[in-house]
């Protein structure tokens, strides 16, 4: 496997700029895993394929404005995009701009906090310490970070959250959630359909290519996400009855997963021999990396964006629909002009 496999062309026309009114209005290409079928649809019609039983998992993280502009003593603007909060005050960050260094004093603007650069990463991260808790600052100073790939001003930032968001800590939407709508989501909880809610707080590395040959040679990013007990009770009762559970977006899948298949902080999830239970409670870091020939332990069906080639993001799909379907279906939305990456369309993988 190399990934150069994952590679596919995209002509600038099809990534989606803005994203459409209402959310639920975006086209939904159904693929069925079993036979290889395409079906064409709207996402507000996604009920049609969900059966009373099944249920939703999906990513309540909210993006921060975390994107914040400073000054040099010099005078040179310095632009900040807060990734994670490490300890205290201190946040690892991209840092653009000139002459930075350890020891480094910026001014955030607008009579914001002073920071401080405390080590150098790799690339254009830095440790950075501020003299107050910069999330208090937020809401007046800071933007709402959007993909590289987006060149248009957001007129509305609530449109880069989903309707459900709610613990805030992300650079980055759950953009697989962006086409529910409150509406939507009380027509399937009428229907039968369960909705459970996970927390994974997404880094901007998820838009960054792999770019060593050897996909297994890549350092998966690090996010932190928590699986609470709600969420377990849903997931443990929904396959006990035979029902499916089905991700919203590939970072639920990677907390779900993560339940079974990998360890957090460091530490290996034990599972309870002889237990009914398929997975448990937990919160921490994960740095789960599926590509294909993983065992899906949890997830049925998946629900997703068209994402960026050579991405971590389409080696997961490839793993759970399979690489050379995968391309195929991106192929057939590329010439049917579907929208791609963040404001785009969406599929349906059962």
């Amino acid at each position: 496997m190399k990934t150069s496999d994952f590679d596919y062309h995209l002509p600038l026309e099809r990534i989606a700029q803005t994203p459409l009114e209402p959310r639920d209005s975006s086209r939904l290409l159904v693929l069925h895993r079993d036979t290889g079928r395409l079906e064409r649809s709207i996402f507000r019609d996604i009920g049609r394929y969900l059966n009373p039983g099944d249920l939703l998992v999906l990513n309540q993280t909210r993006v921060i404005p975390a994107r914040l502009f400073a000054r040099k003593p010099t005078g040179g603007r310095v632009e900040l995009l807060l990734l994670r909060r490490q300890e205290g005050q201190i946040w690892e960050c991209l840092v653009g701009g000139k002459g930075l260094k350890t020891g480094s004093r910026l001014q955030i603007e607008e009579n914001g906090p002073e920071a401080e650069l405390v080590a150098v990463l790799d690339g254009a991260r830095r440790l950075v310490r501020f003299n107050r808790p910069i999330e208090m600052y937020l809401p007046r100073l800071g933007h709402v970070p959007l993909p590289p790939y987006i060149h248009e001003a957001l007129k509305n930032p609530d449109r880069y959250q989903t309707v459900y968001a709610r613990d805030p800590g992300s650079a980055a939407a759950p953009t697989a959630g962006l086409h529910f709508t409150p509406r939507l989501l009380d027509e399937l909880r009428a229907q039968g359909v369960g909705l459970a809610y996970v927390t994974l707080h997404v880094g901007l590395d998820t838009f960054a290519p792999v770019t060593e040959e050897d996909p297994a040679e890549h350092k998966i990013h690090t996010e932190w996400c928590e699986l609470p007990q709600a969420a377990v009770d849903a997931v443990n009762k929904t396959r006990r009855a035979g029902g499916r559970v089905i991700a919203v977006g590939t970072t639920s899948v990677r907390t779900l997963e993560s339940a079974t298949s990998v360890t957090v902080d460091d530490r290996p999830l034990t599972m309870v021999s002889g237990s009914s239970s398929i997975v448990y409670p937990f919160s921490g870091n994960t740095n789960l990396f599926i590509t294909p020939g993983y065992r899906f332990q949890i997830v049925d069906a998946l629900v997703t964006n068209f994402h960026l080639p050579r991405s971590t993001l389409l080696m997961l799909v490839s793993a759970f629909a399979g690489r050379e379907k995968v391309l195929e279906v991106y192929e057939t939305a590329k010439r049917e002009k579907y929208r791609f990456y963040s404001f785009g369309d969406a599929m349906l993988i059962l």
